[in-house]
């Protein structure tokens, strides 16, 4: 639990580790590996512990040094091929080691999948992917089994370009026997970064135009090491932090390419920059504009941005707009700000781009926000990850003390997020 007083403008400098995303993905892909593999600038985030006490279970060697950012991934001489049902529902990793477990025992059982009440992730594109790669699979109440002699390669279409599917069938055609070829693939940062690491591993990967990838199945993987790049989603969440606040934050450790079309975003709305090597700086001294903003799958705005973004728009003079085409109940941490004084409503119908794929649903995913409201403190508790950060730096321009409870969602995916804000000048107390 945090309890936040209103802190005036958050300044100063910031240093975010690798991706969330990434992470906990590249351990994953390390038990296909013969050998230790080590990866670098990892962040400290709950996210990590899950994932290493979930490979520990399989009889999988995990080291992690907090201080030098650097996780060890080895696998034993006898790896399980059950993940324990403990592990049900805490976070999405167990799904993506089933191609992993079928390579290294012809077997697997995996519970059912966790991670943020953000919408549906249906397991039915992994389950497909498995299936077309060979493997038997079987739902059961209580998750996966899976069973495979030989995995082997296939043409797989993906009905829509799933980050996590993507990955399933990366982790699993990198041994299989043959040629695989993945269309409409994501192209996500994080997932590039896992295909580059698998290569160093000597997977034979080709990523070709229009969202296809070809995967050469090779005998054997080895032990590489990866340095992670720069979390673009707590880069972001920091720089909209200082704006929010009218402050200015100074972010370190994410290159400017991996928030191209963030910066842009902000940049239409008033914000001025100051981008180098080494760092970028976002600030807004004559206030800020509204915006329409349409989420989208990589290279396009990405949807755990907007979150940190509508807290945003409640500064901003006039009406703004999220359409959100990525998860259909991605907007759960609205009634939040409602409760705090933002003046948000909810649509089913798309607005601020295309019509996207939840047009005909019953799904609450637009958002009409109304600026600039005067935000109030409140006892919130806090639904996920993103939704934690955008209820602290809410708290911080409110008119009077807030206490946010489920706080342990923000430390899930935030690298010493009490740290950070400190350091800014965020005036908080944890208990």
């Amino acid at each position: 639990m945090w309890s936040i007083a209103p802190s005036g403008p958050l300044r100063g400098d910031v240093t975010v580790r690798g991706s969330k995303n990434a992470v906990t993905k590249q351990m994953v892909a390390a038990v296909l590996a013969d050998g230790p593999s080590v990866i670098r600038r990892a962040p400290e985030v709950g996210d990590v512990e899950i994932t290493a006490e979930i490979l520990r279970s399989l009889g999988v060697s995990v080291e992690i040094d907090h201080a030098a950012g650097e996780i060890t991934v080895e696998v034993g001489a006898h790896v399980k091929p059950e993940v324990p049902l403990s592990f049900s529902g805490l976070n999405r990793i167990p799904i993506l080691l089933l191609g992993p477990l079928l390579h290294r025992t012809g077997e697997a059982f995996v519970p059912l999948v966790g991670g943020d009440p953000i919408g549906r992730r249906p397991v039915d594109y992994h389950i497909s992917a498995l299936r077309q790669l060979g493997a038997e699979v079987e739902e059961r109440a209580d998750g996966l089994a899976a069973k495979a002699t030989q995995l082997k390669g296939a043409r797989i279409d993906l009905p829509y370009p799933s980050v996590g599917a993507t990955e399933t069938v990366l982790l699993t055609a990198a041994l299989a026997e043959g040629r695989t070829v993945l269309r409409n693939a994501a192209t996500e940062p994080e997932v590039i970064e896992l295909a580059l690491l698998l290569q160093r591993m000597g997977a034979r990967i080709e990523l070709s135009p229009d969202r296809r990838i070809v995967i050469e199945g090779v005998e054997r993987l080895v032990g590489a090491q990866s340095t992670l790049a720069g979390d673009r989603n707590e880069a972001f969440s920091y720089l909209v932090a200082g704006l929010v606040t009218g402050g200015a934050v100074r972010v370190h450790g994410c290159a400017q390419d991996r928030l191209v079309t963030a910066i842009t975003t902000l940049n239409r709305m008033g914000a001025r920059f100051e981008i180098t090597d080494d760092y970028i700086l976002a600030s807004a001294p004559d206030g800020l504009r509204p915006a329409a903003v349409h989420t989208d799958t990589h290279p396009g705005f990405m949807t755990d941005w907007q979150t940190p973004l509508v807290v945003l728009f409640t500064q901003a003079e006039g009406m703004s707009v999220l359409h959100e085409t990525v998860y259909e109940d991605r907007l759960v941490y609205v009634p939040a700000l409602q409760q705090m004084g933002a003046e948000i409503e909810l649509f089913q119908t798309c607005l601020g781009g295309p019509a996207c794929r939840f047009h005909d649903a019953n799904s609450l995913h637009s958002a009409v926000v109304k600026g600039v409201s005067k935000l109030r403190g409140a006892n919130v508790e806090v639904p996920d990850v993103r939704a934690g950060f955008s209820s602290v730096i809410a708290a911080a321009i409110a008119d009077g003390p807030s206490v946010l409870r489920g706080i342990h969602h923000l430390e899930r995916g935030y690298h010493r997020p009490a740290e950070q804000f400190a350091e800014l000048g965020l005036q908080l107390d944890v208990h």
